[in-house]
Protein backbone atom coordinates (compact mmCIF):
# COMPACT_ATOMS: atom_id res chain seq x y z
CA UNK A 1 0.00 0.00 0.00
CA UNK A 2 1.00 3.32 -0.64
CA UNK A 3 1.85 6.01 1.48
CA UNK A 4 0.02 9.59 1.48
CA UNK A 5 3.39 11.00 1.14
CA UNK A 6 4.76 9.36 -1.42
CA UNK A 7 1.35 9.98 -3.57
CA UNK A 8 1.74 13.64 -2.40
CA UNK A 9 4.90 13.80 -3.97
CA UNK A 10 3.86 11.91 -7.47
CA UNK A 11 0.96 14.35 -7.95
CA UNK A 12 3.03 17.26 -7.52
CA UNK A 13 5.18 16.26 -10.16
CA UNK A 14 2.55 15.32 -12.78
CA UNK A 15 1.61 18.50 -11.88
CA UNK A 16 4.67 20.11 -12.35
CA UNK A 17 4.52 18.62 -16.08
CA UNK A 18 1.59 20.08 -16.96
CA UNK A 19 2.54 23.47 -15.90
CA UNK A 20 6.04 22.47 -17.91
CA UNK A 21 3.50 21.55 -21.31
CA UNK A 22 1.22 24.36 -20.77
CA UNK A 23 4.41 26.81 -20.63
CA UNK A 24 6.04 24.72 -23.45
CA UNK A 25 2.83 25.55 -25.32
CA UNK A 26 2.56 28.92 -24.95
CA UNK A 27 5.79 29.79 -26.00
CA UNK A 28 4.61 28.00 -28.97
CA UNK A 29 1.87 29.92 -29.94
CA UNK A 30 3.23 33.10 -29.18
CA UNK A 31 5.95 31.84 -31.50
CA UNK A 32 3.31 30.57 -34.22
CA UNK A 33 1.47 34.38 -33.63
CA UNK A 34 4.82 36.23 -33.58
CA UNK A 35 5.60 33.92 -37.02
CA UNK A 36 2.07 34.83 -38.46
CA UNK A 37 2.43 38.45 -37.61
CA UNK A 38 6.10 38.55 -39.34
CA UNK A 39 4.39 36.99 -42.48
CA UNK A 40 1.47 39.12 -42.35
CA UNK A 41 3.38 42.05 -42.70
CA UNK A 42 5.59 41.06 -44.70
CA UNK A 43 2.94 40.19 -47.09
CA UNK A 44 1.11 43.74 -46.59
CA UNK A 45 4.72 45.12 -47.48
CA UNK A 46 4.95 43.01 -50.66
CA UNK A 47 1.21 44.00 -51.78
CA UNK A 48 2.31 47.65 -51.35
CA UNK A 49 4.96 47.77 -53.00
CA UNK A 50 3.68 45.67 -56.22
CA UNK A 51 0.41 48.00 -55.48
CA UNK A 52 2.74 50.87 -55.74
CA UNK A 53 4.79 49.49 -59.05
CA UNK A 54 1.29 48.75 -60.84
CA UNK A 55 0.23 52.22 -60.47
CA UNK A 56 3.14 53.75 -62.04
CA UNK A 57 1.97 51.44 -64.97
CA UNK A 58 0.05 53.70 -67.60
CA UNK A 59 -3.28 53.04 -67.44
CA UNK A 60 -3.40 51.34 -63.97
CA UNK A 61 -5.75 54.09 -62.37
CA UNK A 62 -8.50 53.09 -65.15
CA UNK A 63 -7.74 49.83 -64.88
CA UNK A 64 -8.43 49.93 -61.13
CA UNK A 65 -11.31 52.99 -60.96
CA UNK A 66 -13.32 50.25 -63.93
CA UNK A 67 -12.91 46.91 -61.51
CA UNK A 68 -14.27 49.03 -58.32
CA UNK A 69 -16.96 50.44 -59.95
CA UNK A 70 -17.87 47.14 -62.05
CA UNK A 71 -17.94 45.52 -58.39
CA UNK A 72 -20.14 48.18 -57.03
CA UNK A 73 -22.57 48.38 -59.97
CA UNK A 74 -22.64 44.70 -61.23
CA UNK A 75 -20.83 42.13 -59.05
CA UNK A 76 -22.58 39.46 -61.04
CA UNK A 77 -20.33 40.78 -63.92
CA UNK A 78 -17.54 41.11 -61.95
CA UNK A 79 -17.45 37.28 -61.15
CA UNK A 80 -18.71 36.02 -64.51
CA UNK A 81 -15.16 38.12 -65.61
CA UNK A 82 -12.99 36.47 -62.92
CA UNK A 83 -14.34 33.46 -64.63
CA UNK A 84 -13.27 34.02 -67.76
CA UNK A 85 -10.07 34.83 -66.86
CA UNK A 86 -9.69 31.62 -65.29
CA UNK A 87 -10.34 29.94 -67.75
CA UNK A 88 -8.15 31.66 -69.77
CA UNK A 89 -5.73 30.94 -68.10
CA UNK A 90 -5.97 27.48 -67.42
CA UNK A 91 -6.60 27.33 -71.47
CA UNK A 92 -2.89 28.43 -71.58
CA UNK A 93 -1.62 26.31 -69.34
CA UNK A 94 -3.62 23.05 -70.29
CA UNK A 95 -0.56 20.19 -71.86
CA UNK A 96 -0.82 20.32 -75.41
CA UNK A 97 -2.04 17.50 -77.72
CA UNK A 98 -1.28 16.22 -81.29
CA UNK A 99 -3.23 16.93 -84.36
CA UNK A 100 -1.62 14.53 -86.54
CA UNK A 101 -3.87 11.81 -88.06
CA UNK A 102 -3.33 8.26 -87.84
CA UNK A 103 -2.92 6.36 -91.11
CA UNK A 104 -2.76 3.26 -92.14
CA UNK A 105 0.54 2.76 -94.14
CA UNK A 106 0.67 0.69 -97.04
CA UNK A 107 3.46 -1.46 -98.59
CA UNK A 108 4.86 -0.54 -101.77
CA UNK A 109 2.66 -3.73 -103.99
CA UNK A 110 -0.38 -2.37 -102.15
CA UNK A 111 0.44 1.83 -103.48
CA UNK A 112 1.38 0.66 -106.40
CA UNK A 113 -2.03 -2.07 -107.13
CA UNK A 114 -4.06 1.74 -106.28
CA UNK A 115 -2.65 3.81 -108.61
CA UNK A 116 -2.67 1.05 -111.34
CA UNK A 117 -6.82 1.12 -110.46
CA UNK A 118 -7.11 4.78 -110.10
CA UNK A 119 -8.36 6.33 -113.60
CA UNK A 120 -8.60 10.45 -113.76
CA UNK A 121 -11.36 11.66 -115.32
CA UNK A 122 -10.65 14.15 -118.29
CA UNK A 123 -10.41 17.66 -117.54
CA UNK A 124 -12.36 18.85 -120.67
CA UNK A 125 -14.52 16.35 -123.07
CA UNK A 126 -13.42 15.37 -125.64
CA UNK A 127 -14.30 17.19 -128.94
CA UNK A 128 -16.84 16.30 -131.11
CA UNK A 129 -16.18 15.79 -135.16
CA UNK A 130 -18.51 18.83 -135.64
CA UNK A 131 -16.19 20.91 -133.09
CA UNK A 132 -13.18 19.49 -134.83
CA UNK A 133 -14.37 20.22 -138.29
CA UNK A 134 -15.18 23.93 -136.89
CA UNK A 135 -11.76 24.40 -135.37
CA UNK A 136 -10.01 23.62 -138.33
CA UNK A 137 -11.91 26.13 -140.31
CA UNK A 138 -11.57 29.14 -137.38
CA UNK A 139 -10.44 32.36 -139.31
CA UNK A 140 -7.11 33.72 -137.47
CA UNK A 141 -7.26 37.41 -137.80
CA UNK A 142 -4.00 39.32 -138.27
CA UNK A 143 -3.15 42.64 -136.72
CA UNK A 144 -5.69 44.87 -134.65
CA UNK A 145 -9.60 43.80 -134.89
CA UNK A 146 -11.69 46.54 -136.41
CA UNK A 147 -14.62 47.00 -138.56
CA UNK A 148 -12.21 45.55 -141.61
CA UNK A 149 -9.97 42.80 -140.19
CA UNK A 150 -6.99 41.16 -142.38
CA UNK A 151 -7.66 37.36 -142.00
CA UNK A 152 -4.19 35.06 -142.09
CA UNK A 153 -5.13 33.58 -146.16
CA UNK A 154 -4.94 37.59 -146.63
CA UNK A 155 -7.86 38.66 -147.54
CA UNK A 156 -9.70 41.33 -145.58
CA UNK A 157 -13.36 41.10 -144.58
CA UNK A 158 -16.19 43.18 -142.72
CA UNK A 159 -15.70 42.33 -139.52
CA UNK A 160 -19.08 41.51 -137.78
CA UNK A 161 -18.76 39.21 -135.22
CA UNK A 162 -16.73 41.43 -132.34
CA UNK A 163 -17.81 43.55 -129.27
CA UNK A 164 -16.42 46.82 -130.89
CA UNK A 165 -19.72 48.33 -131.48
CA UNK A 166 -18.89 52.25 -131.17
CA UNK A 167 -15.29 51.34 -132.89
CA UNK A 168 -13.27 52.40 -129.49
CA UNK A 169 -10.51 50.23 -130.90
CA UNK A 170 -9.81 52.43 -133.47
CA UNK A 171 -10.26 55.24 -131.05
CA UNK A 172 -6.27 57.34 -131.36
CA UNK A 173 -7.10 59.41 -128.48
CA UNK A 174 -7.97 56.28 -126.32
CA UNK A 175 -4.84 54.26 -127.50
CA UNK A 176 -2.31 57.69 -126.54
CA UNK A 177 -4.58 57.84 -123.10
CA UNK A 178 -3.52 54.14 -122.58
CA UNK A 179 -0.20 54.51 -123.78
CA UNK A 180 0.14 56.98 -121.42
CA UNK A 181 -1.00 55.18 -118.43
CA UNK A 182 0.82 52.14 -119.16
CA UNK A 183 4.26 54.69 -119.13
CA UNK A 184 2.79 55.91 -116.02
CA UNK A 185 1.74 53.16 -113.90
CA UNK A 186 3.16 50.00 -115.79
CA UNK A 187 1.68 47.32 -117.39
CA UNK A 188 -0.52 45.82 -113.90
CA UNK A 189 -0.42 45.99 -110.21
CA UNK A 190 0.81 42.22 -109.77
CA UNK A 191 -1.13 42.19 -106.49
CA UNK A 192 -4.91 41.59 -105.21
CA UNK A 193 -6.93 44.83 -104.34
CA UNK A 194 -6.68 44.59 -101.25
CA UNK A 195 -3.16 43.87 -100.94
CA UNK A 196 -1.29 46.81 -103.22
CA UNK A 197 -2.99 46.29 -105.64
CA UNK A 198 -5.50 49.40 -105.72
CA UNK A 199 -4.32 52.37 -107.57
CA UNK A 200 -5.71 55.92 -107.80
CA UNK A 201 -7.11 55.08 -111.27
CA UNK A 202 -9.13 51.94 -109.67
CA UNK A 203 -10.88 54.56 -107.22
CA UNK A 204 -11.45 56.98 -109.82
CA UNK A 205 -13.08 54.10 -112.30
CA UNK A 206 -15.32 53.20 -109.33
CA UNK A 207 -16.50 56.71 -109.13
CA UNK A 208 -16.60 57.28 -112.70
CA UNK A 209 -18.85 54.45 -113.11
CA UNK A 210 -21.12 54.92 -110.11
CA UNK A 211 -21.69 58.54 -110.98
CA UNK A 212 -22.85 57.08 -114.20
CA UNK A 213 -24.93 54.29 -113.42
CA UNK A 214 -26.70 56.37 -110.15
CA UNK A 215 -25.93 54.18 -106.86
CA UNK A 216 -23.95 54.51 -104.04
CA UNK A 217 -20.97 53.22 -104.43
CA UNK A 218 -19.18 50.64 -107.48
CA UNK A 219 -16.76 47.97 -107.02
CA UNK A 220 -14.28 47.24 -110.40
CA UNK A 221 -13.17 43.80 -111.24
CA UNK A 222 -10.07 42.06 -112.99
CA UNK A 223 -12.11 39.55 -115.08
CA UNK A 224 -15.65 40.49 -116.19
CA UNK A 225 -16.60 36.55 -116.48
CA UNK A 226 -15.72 35.93 -112.61
CA UNK A 227 -17.79 39.10 -111.63
CA UNK A 228 -20.72 37.66 -111.73
CA UNK A 229 -19.97 34.29 -110.64
CA UNK A 230 -18.26 35.75 -107.09
CA UNK A 231 -20.92 38.66 -106.57
CA UNK A 232 -23.73 35.76 -106.27
CA UNK A 233 -22.01 33.21 -103.62
CA UNK A 234 -20.44 36.42 -102.10
CA UNK A 235 -24.28 37.16 -100.60
CA UNK A 236 -25.87 34.08 -100.85
CA UNK A 237 -25.10 30.86 -99.33
CA UNK A 238 -26.22 27.40 -98.27
CA UNK A 239 -29.66 27.43 -97.44
CA UNK A 240 -30.56 30.81 -98.90
CA UNK A 241 -32.75 30.57 -102.00
CA UNK A 242 -32.19 32.45 -105.44
CA UNK A 243 -35.17 32.38 -108.41
CA UNK A 244 -33.57 32.64 -111.37
CA UNK A 245 -34.88 33.16 -115.14
CA UNK A 246 -34.07 29.95 -117.47
CA UNK A 247 -32.01 31.98 -119.83
CA UNK A 248 -29.43 33.46 -117.43
CA UNK A 249 -25.60 33.09 -119.00
CA UNK A 250 -23.16 30.61 -117.85
CA UNK A 251 -21.19 32.96 -115.93
CA UNK A 252 -24.81 33.18 -114.02
CA UNK A 253 -25.32 29.63 -113.78
CA UNK A 254 -22.08 29.24 -112.52
CA UNK A 255 -22.23 32.02 -109.62
CA UNK A 256 -25.36 30.13 -108.61
CA UNK A 257 -23.50 26.53 -108.53
CA UNK A 258 -20.72 28.05 -106.15
CA UNK A 259 -23.14 29.54 -103.64
CA UNK A 260 -24.52 26.37 -103.05
CA UNK A 261 -28.15 27.81 -102.52
CA UNK A 262 -31.65 26.24 -103.55
CA UNK A 263 -32.05 27.70 -107.33
CA UNK A 264 -36.17 27.95 -108.60
CA UNK A 265 -36.18 28.44 -111.99
CA UNK A 266 -38.86 30.17 -113.62
CA UNK A 267 -39.73 30.32 -117.44
CA UNK A 268 -37.71 32.61 -119.29
CA UNK A 269 -39.36 36.60 -119.11
CA UNK A 270 -42.46 35.00 -118.14
CA UNK A 271 -43.32 37.40 -115.23
CA UNK A 272 -46.45 35.88 -114.18
CA UNK A 273 -44.58 32.57 -113.89
CA UNK A 274 -42.04 34.62 -111.81
CA UNK A 275 -45.02 35.69 -109.57
CA UNK A 276 -45.84 32.26 -109.33
CA UNK A 277 -42.45 31.35 -108.26
CA UNK A 278 -42.15 33.83 -105.74
CA UNK A 279 -45.41 33.12 -104.10
CA UNK A 280 -44.78 29.03 -103.73
CA UNK A 281 -40.98 30.12 -101.94
CA UNK A 282 -42.79 32.53 -100.10
CA UNK A 283 -45.26 30.44 -98.37
CA UNK A 284 -43.02 27.90 -97.97
CA UNK A 285 -40.57 29.52 -96.09
CA UNK A 286 -42.99 30.90 -93.85
CA UNK A 287 -42.73 28.51 -90.99
CA UNK A 288 -39.05 28.27 -91.72
CA UNK A 289 -36.03 30.22 -90.27
CA UNK A 290 -35.45 33.25 -92.02
CA UNK A 291 -33.15 33.31 -95.05
CA UNK A 292 -31.61 35.67 -97.58
CA UNK A 293 -33.68 35.69 -101.24
CA UNK A 294 -32.83 36.95 -104.53
CA UNK A 295 -34.28 37.12 -107.96
CA UNK A 296 -31.24 36.98 -110.86
CA UNK A 297 -32.00 38.06 -114.27
CA UNK A 298 -29.91 40.11 -116.85
CA UNK A 299 -30.37 43.27 -118.84
CA UNK A 300 -30.09 41.37 -122.32
CA UNK A 301 -29.61 37.88 -122.31
CA UNK A 302 -27.32 36.75 -123.96
CA UNK A 303 -28.55 33.44 -125.27
CA UNK A 304 -31.98 34.82 -126.74
CA UNK A 305 -31.27 38.82 -126.76
CA UNK A 306 -34.33 40.17 -125.35
CA UNK A 307 -35.01 42.12 -122.20
CA UNK A 308 -36.71 41.62 -119.10
CA UNK A 309 -39.59 43.63 -117.95
CA UNK A 310 -37.39 45.70 -115.06
CA UNK A 311 -40.41 47.90 -113.70
CA UNK A 312 -42.74 44.42 -113.51
CA UNK A 313 -39.81 42.54 -111.62
CA UNK A 314 -39.25 45.73 -109.15
CA UNK A 315 -42.91 45.47 -108.19
CA UNK A 316 -42.52 41.69 -107.73
CA UNK A 317 -39.15 42.16 -105.51
CA UNK A 318 -40.80 44.53 -102.96
CA UNK A 319 -44.25 42.47 -102.74
CA UNK A 320 -42.65 39.28 -101.97
CA UNK A 321 -39.71 40.62 -100.02
CA UNK A 322 -36.42 39.73 -102.32
CA UNK A 323 -33.83 41.01 -103.14
CA UNK A 324 -33.00 42.19 -107.32
CA UNK A 325 -29.04 40.98 -108.67
CA UNK A 326 -29.43 42.42 -112.67
CA UNK A 327 -26.51 41.19 -115.00
CA UNK A 328 -25.76 44.30 -116.90
CA UNK A 329 -22.88 42.73 -119.14
CA UNK A 330 -24.69 43.17 -122.55
CA UNK A 331 -26.95 45.81 -121.65
CA UNK A 332 -24.47 48.03 -120.20
CA UNK A 333 -23.00 50.95 -122.76
CA UNK A 334 -25.71 49.93 -125.23
CA UNK A 335 -28.86 50.97 -124.12
CA UNK A 336 -30.43 54.02 -122.40
CA UNK A 337 -30.11 57.71 -124.16
CA UNK A 338 -26.34 57.59 -122.34
CA UNK A 339 -25.57 53.79 -121.95
CA UNK A 340 -26.28 53.39 -118.45
CA UNK A 341 -28.37 50.19 -119.32
CA UNK A 342 -32.01 49.01 -118.54
CA UNK A 343 -32.58 50.89 -115.37
CA UNK A 344 -31.97 54.05 -117.85
CA UNK A 345 -34.22 52.37 -120.75
CA UNK A 346 -37.03 51.74 -119.08
CA UNK A 347 -36.84 54.36 -116.23
CA UNK A 348 -36.42 52.25 -113.27
CA UNK A 349 -34.32 54.38 -110.66
CA UNK A 350 -31.17 52.18 -110.28
CA UNK A 351 -31.24 52.13 -106.45
CA UNK A 352 -34.39 50.24 -106.35
CA UNK A 353 -31.89 47.41 -108.00
CA UNK A 354 -29.63 45.88 -104.83
CA UNK A 355 -26.43 44.56 -106.99
CA UNK A 356 -26.06 45.90 -110.95
CA UNK A 357 -23.05 44.03 -112.35
CA UNK A 358 -21.57 45.14 -115.52
CA UNK A 359 -18.69 44.47 -117.94
CA UNK A 360 -16.11 46.57 -119.03
CA UNK A 361 -14.41 44.34 -121.42
CA UNK A 362 -17.23 44.25 -124.30
CA UNK A 363 -19.07 47.65 -125.07
CA UNK A 364 -16.43 49.72 -123.61
CA UNK A 365 -13.35 48.08 -125.34
CA UNK A 366 -11.58 47.51 -121.72
CA UNK A 367 -11.24 44.87 -119.29
CA UNK A 368 -13.14 43.74 -116.10
CA UNK A 369 -16.41 43.81 -114.57
CA UNK A 370 -17.61 45.85 -111.76
CA UNK A 371 -21.01 45.80 -109.39
CA UNK A 372 -22.69 48.63 -108.36
CA UNK A 373 -24.79 49.37 -105.39
CA UNK A 374 -25.35 50.36 -102.19
CA UNK A 375 -21.63 51.19 -100.13
CA UNK A 376 -22.92 48.07 -97.94
CA UNK A 377 -23.43 45.88 -100.82
CA UNK A 378 -20.36 47.00 -101.78
CA UNK A 379 -17.80 47.03 -99.20
CA UNK A 380 -19.01 43.30 -97.98
CA UNK A 381 -17.41 41.98 -101.47
CA UNK A 382 -13.91 43.68 -100.70
CA UNK A 383 -13.48 41.13 -98.29
CA UNK A 384 -16.05 38.03 -98.99
CA UNK A 385 -16.23 38.40 -103.14
CA UNK A 386 -13.44 35.63 -104.54
CA UNK A 387 -12.25 36.71 -107.72
CA UNK A 388 -12.02 40.32 -105.96
CA UNK A 389 -9.48 38.89 -102.88
CA UNK A 390 -7.47 36.35 -104.80
CA UNK A 391 -7.30 38.06 -108.35
CA UNK A 392 -4.48 40.72 -108.97
CA UNK A 393 -6.16 44.05 -109.69
CA UNK A 394 -7.30 45.68 -112.85
CA UNK A 395 -4.27 46.67 -114.97
CA UNK A 396 -4.18 50.69 -114.83
CA UNK A 397 -4.20 50.98 -118.42
CA UNK A 398 -7.28 49.10 -118.69
CA UNK A 399 -9.21 50.86 -115.94
CA UNK A 400 -8.44 54.42 -117.56
CA UNK A 401 -9.86 53.00 -120.84
CA UNK A 402 -12.82 52.37 -119.21
CA UNK A 403 -13.02 55.68 -117.34
CA UNK A 404 -12.70 57.29 -120.75
CA UNK A 405 -15.31 54.68 -122.70
CA UNK A 406 -17.71 55.86 -120.07
CA UNK A 407 -17.19 59.52 -120.45
CA UNK A 408 -17.67 59.43 -124.08
CA UNK A 409 -20.77 57.55 -124.04
CA UNK A 410 -22.07 60.48 -121.65
CA UNK A 411 -20.78 63.41 -123.40
CA UNK A 412 -21.82 62.24 -127.10
CA UNK A 413 -24.79 60.34 -127.25
CA UNK A 414 -25.13 60.43 -130.57
CA UNK A 415 -22.64 57.49 -131.18
CA UNK A 416 -25.38 55.57 -129.71
CA UNK A 417 -27.77 56.62 -131.45
CA UNK A 418 -25.72 55.82 -134.44
CA UNK A 419 -25.32 52.41 -133.83
CA UNK A 420 -28.83 52.17 -133.20
CA UNK A 421 -29.84 53.16 -136.82
CA UNK A 422 -26.77 50.91 -138.26
CA UNK A 423 -28.93 48.15 -136.13
CA UNK A 424 -32.38 49.29 -138.15
CA UNK A 425 -30.47 49.13 -141.14
CA UNK A 426 -29.45 45.58 -140.94
CA UNK A 427 -31.97 44.13 -139.68
CA UNK A 428 -34.16 45.49 -142.34
CA UNK A 429 -31.97 43.16 -144.66
CA UNK A 430 -32.97 40.01 -142.61
CA UNK A 431 -35.50 39.82 -140.04
CA UNK A 432 -38.73 41.05 -142.66
CA UNK A 433 -36.99 39.63 -145.82
CA UNK A 434 -35.80 36.42 -145.10
CA UNK A 435 -37.88 33.41 -145.55
CA UNK A 436 -35.78 31.32 -143.06
CA UNK A 437 -34.96 32.97 -140.22
CA UNK A 438 -35.79 35.60 -137.07
CA UNK A 439 -34.08 37.72 -135.15
CA UNK A 440 -34.80 37.22 -131.46
CA UNK A 441 -32.83 40.20 -129.57
CA UNK A 442 -34.81 43.53 -128.98
CA UNK A 443 -34.62 45.90 -131.67
CA UNK A 444 -31.75 48.11 -129.42
CA UNK A 445 -29.65 44.96 -128.87
CA UNK A 446 -26.66 45.00 -131.43
CA UNK A 447 -25.97 41.52 -131.07
CA UNK A 448 -28.21 39.99 -133.01
CA UNK A 449 -29.72 36.40 -133.12
CA UNK A 450 -30.50 34.91 -135.94
CA UNK A 451 -32.64 31.73 -135.76
CA UNK A 452 -34.41 29.75 -138.01
CA UNK A 453 -38.09 29.94 -137.71
CA UNK A 454 -40.25 27.54 -136.32
CA UNK A 455 -42.03 26.38 -139.07
CA UNK A 456 -38.30 25.77 -140.96
CA UNK A 457 -37.23 23.66 -138.54
CA UNK A 458 -40.61 21.34 -138.45
CA UNK A 459 -40.78 20.86 -142.08
CA UNK A 460 -37.36 20.19 -142.51
CA UNK A 461 -37.27 18.46 -138.73
CA UNK A 462 -33.76 19.56 -137.89
CA UNK A 463 -32.48 18.16 -134.76
CA UNK A 464 -30.46 20.51 -132.28
CA UNK A 465 -27.54 19.16 -133.95
CA UNK A 466 -28.74 19.66 -137.60
CA UNK A 467 -29.49 23.41 -136.84
CA UNK A 468 -25.79 23.59 -135.32
CA UNK A 469 -24.66 22.33 -138.74
CA UNK A 470 -26.87 24.54 -140.82
CA UNK A 471 -25.85 27.39 -139.07
CA UNK A 472 -22.06 26.66 -139.35
CA UNK A 473 -22.55 26.22 -143.10
CA UNK A 474 -23.72 29.92 -143.21
CA UNK A 475 -21.11 31.04 -141.49
CA UNK A 476 -19.17 29.39 -143.66
CA UNK A 477 -20.82 30.98 -146.93
CA UNK A 478 -20.66 34.06 -145.51
CA UNK A 479 -16.90 34.50 -144.83
CA UNK A 480 -16.58 33.37 -148.49
CA UNK A 481 -18.28 36.67 -149.30
CA UNK A 482 -16.23 38.45 -147.56
CA UNK A 483 -18.41 38.72 -144.12
CA UNK A 484 -17.27 37.85 -140.97
CA UNK A 485 -19.90 36.57 -138.38
CA UNK A 486 -20.18 33.64 -135.56
CA UNK A 487 -23.08 31.63 -134.18
CA UNK A 488 -24.07 31.35 -130.88
CA UNK A 489 -22.55 28.57 -128.51
CA UNK A 490 -24.25 25.97 -126.84
CA UNK A 491 -24.08 25.45 -122.95
CA UNK A 492 -24.45 22.95 -120.10
CA UNK A 493 -27.53 22.30 -118.66
CA UNK A 494 -29.09 24.33 -116.01
CA UNK A 495 -27.19 23.48 -113.06
CA UNK A 496 -29.00 23.04 -109.50
CA UNK A 497 -32.57 23.02 -111.97
CA UNK A 498 -35.28 20.55 -111.29
CA UNK A 499 -35.52 17.28 -113.82
CA UNK A 500 -38.20 18.78 -115.49
CA UNK A 501 -36.44 22.21 -116.41
CA UNK A 502 -32.93 20.33 -117.59
CA UNK A 503 -33.67 19.85 -120.86
CA UNK A 504 -33.38 24.08 -121.18
CA UNK A 505 -31.40 24.84 -124.25
CA UNK A 506 -30.33 28.41 -125.94
CA UNK A 507 -31.99 27.84 -129.19
CA UNK A 508 -28.80 27.58 -131.96
CA UNK A 509 -28.58 30.47 -133.72
CA UNK A 510 -26.25 32.98 -135.96
CA UNK A 511 -24.87 35.71 -134.06
CA UNK A 512 -24.23 39.22 -136.17
CA UNK A 513 -22.80 41.86 -133.89
CA UNK A 514 -23.35 45.35 -135.70
CA UNK A 515 -20.65 48.68 -135.52
CA UNK A 516 -20.71 52.14 -135.69
CA UNK A 517 -17.39 51.64 -137.89
CA UNK A 518 -18.93 50.95 -140.66
CA UNK A 519 -21.08 53.20 -142.60
CA UNK A 520 -25.20 53.02 -142.93
CA UNK A 521 -23.92 51.56 -147.20
CA UNK A 522 -21.29 48.78 -145.77
CA UNK A 523 -23.98 47.89 -143.39
CA UNK A 524 -26.76 47.51 -145.57
CA UNK A 525 -24.21 45.39 -148.03
CA UNK A 526 -23.46 43.31 -145.03
CA UNK A 527 -26.75 42.39 -144.56
CA UNK A 528 -27.42 41.34 -148.36
CA UNK A 529 -24.23 38.95 -147.96
CA UNK A 530 -25.64 37.48 -145.18
CA UNK A 531 -29.46 36.60 -145.71
CA UNK A 532 -28.21 34.96 -149.74
CA UNK A 533 -25.84 32.77 -147.96
CA UNK A 534 -28.67 31.66 -145.49
CA UNK A 535 -30.91 31.31 -148.52
CA UNK A 536 -27.87 29.14 -150.20
CA UNK A 537 -27.25 26.95 -147.53
CA UNK A 538 -30.93 26.58 -146.86
CA UNK A 539 -32.28 25.76 -150.53
CA UNK A 540 -29.78 23.31 -151.05
CA UNK A 541 -30.42 21.56 -147.67
CA UNK A 542 -33.39 18.72 -148.38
Amino acid sequence: MTSPCIAFVQTDQTCSNVHQSLLTYRRGVATVNMDLQDVQSTFLRLLDESATQFQRLPGSAILLRYIKSSYQNDPVRSAVELFLFLFAVRYLLAPTYSTQKTHVPLTENEIDELVEDWTPEPLVAPQTVFEEAENEKRPVIVGPTGPKSKLSNGRTVTNLASYNFYNFVGNEALKEKAIQTLRTYGVGPCGPPGFYGTQDVHMKTEADIASHLGTAACIVYAQSFSTISSVIPAFSKRGDIIVADKAVNYAVRKGLQISRSTVRWYEHNDMEDLRRVLEKVTKEQAKKPLTRRFIVTEGLFENVGDMPDLPRVVELKYRYKFRLILDETWSYGVLGRTGRGLTEHQHVDAREVDMIIGSLAGPLCAGGGFCGGSEEVVEHQRISAASYTFSAALPAMLATTASETCRILQENPEIITQLRENIKTIRAQLDPRSDWVVCSSSVENPIMLLVLKPDVVESKRLSVGDQEQTLQDCVDECLANGVLVTRLKSMPPALGAAPRDRGWQPQPALKVCVTTGLSKKEIEKAGVVIRHAITKVMTRRK
